[in-house]
């Protein structure tokens, strides 16, 4: 059990506290503390005697949950946000469900909304096919529509298990994300491999959105849209890659329209001055994404050497899992 963590005291304790409270099944807490200043690594030493791997400085999301899942002992290697809580079930639900199948690498529970749990904040992930992904079903009530097991693309990193063999064979996180973007790299570059997501109902957990830079946060889109850029020429068939401005092209129209009806993310970012900060943190992610290019390009060999899916079928994949452009904004 990996809990990466970054100055939020009070969410971290009442993560540890749901952790504290997992019943049917042994696992150990790793806490990786990011340069905390708030003495929440101390609190979780003191308070839960969990372990407790500091960092001088903040690494980012994939750098610490490297370094948990390399101290980790267990077969399986589960991650949840130090903004996330986790029913008493959850733990054993993902175990279940990664033992179904040997092929089974990855297992996504059930998240809503912290604020207001009859949302959903995921369901596992879709994606658009220009890389930038999505909680299935974000934001919509709860209504049933994800009560059944099933296959999905990939589980999101705030609240998921991984098998260790998976990981062993293609690797840990790309630590060139930093953070945002960076489960839906793993997730996509695991499914290549041959390897499924199971989504299991059973396994609840409770996110609060946004909490580590804000959803009001220039970075968090400068990221985001950064590492759907990379997330792309790393692991995108050649097929899907040229069409990426186009699909890019409609994603910002639906947003610009969103924008003019104050709806979606751009709700965050009220006015004109606002809007064009938006608009800058999406320009200067696309700048930031320039110089890591060729790098990414070089992965793609890499990517190759890992590959069950042919290219043909990585593209179905991929649009067999969109999400519905409305749904992007």
């Amino acid at each position: 059990m990996v809990v990466v963590n970054w100055n939020r005291k009070d969410l971290l304790r009442a993560c540890l506290r749901s952790l504290a409270a997992q019943a049917d099944v042994r696992f150990e807490t790793i806490v990786v503390d990011n340069g905390s200043s708030d003495g929440s690594a101390e609190m979780a030493e003191e308070e839960f005697r969990v372990r407790v791997i500091r960092n001088r400085e903040n690494r980012g999301f994939c750098a610490a949950n490297n370094q948990g899942i390399a101290a980790a002992q267990g077969d399986f290697l589960a991650l949840l946000n130090n903004d996330a809580e986790a029913a008493p079930g959850w733990l054993a639900a993902l175990l279940e469900a990664c033992n179904r199948r040997p092929d089974v690498g990855m297992a996504a529970g059930k998240v809503l909304v912290w604020e207001d749990p009859g949302r959903i904040d995921k369901a596992g992930h879709a994606i658009w096919p220009d890389g930038q992904n999505r909680g299935r079903g974000s934001g919509a009530l709860d209504r049933g529509q994800f009560d059944r097991e099933e296959e999905v693309l990939w589980p999101d990193g705030c609240a998921c298990m991984y098998r260790r063999e998976m990981i062993g064979r293609i690797g840990g996180f790309d630590e060139d994300f930093f953070a945002y973007g960076d489960d839906a790299e793993l997730g996509l570059r695991a499914r290549i491999a041959g390897w499924a997501c199971i989504y299991t109902p059973r396994a609840v957990a409770r996110h609060h959105r946004g909490s580590t830079l804000g959803k009001d946060s220039a970075r968090r889109l400068t990221l985001i849209e950064r590492n759907r850029v990379l997330l792309a020429l790393k692991l995108f068939p050649w097929s899907l890659l040229w069409l990426n401005p186009f699909y890019a092209a409609a994603r910002l129209a639906a947003g610009a329209w969103a924008a003019v009806r104050g709806e979606g993310d751009t709700a965050y970012f009220a006015g004109p001055r606002g809007k064009l900060a938006m608009a800058w943190a999406l320009v200067r992610g696309d700048l930031e994404a320039l110089p890591l290019a060729p790098r990414m390009l070089r992965k793609r060999r890499e990517v190759n050497r890992l590959r069950r899916l042919s290219p043909g079928e990585v593209r179905r994949l991929i649009l067999a899992n969109r999400v519905p452009l409305r749904e992007t904004v």
